[in-house]
């Protein structure tokens, strides 16, 4: 029994070593923009710059909120 429980430790062990590993090293998928998203993105800069957007707060009065 006092093995199985060494052997179950050591295998605990390792995997806490391995999930360290990948929380060090795995990324954040919704940090990257694809290009349709980055075109997109570009393009409301764009408009809010020109001032063709609607601040939110007329917008809540316009839907009532």
């Amino acid at each position: 029994m006092a093995t199985e429980v060494k052997q179950i430790l050591e295998e605990l062990k390792t995997i806490k070593v391995d999930l360290d590993f990948i929380k060090k090293h795995m990324f954040d998928p919704d940090t990257i923009m694809t290009t349709e998203e980055s075109k997109r993105f570009e393009q409301s800069m764009k408009e809010l710059k020109e001032g063709k957007t609607t601040p939110f707060s007329d917008l809540k009065k316009e839907l009532g909120f």
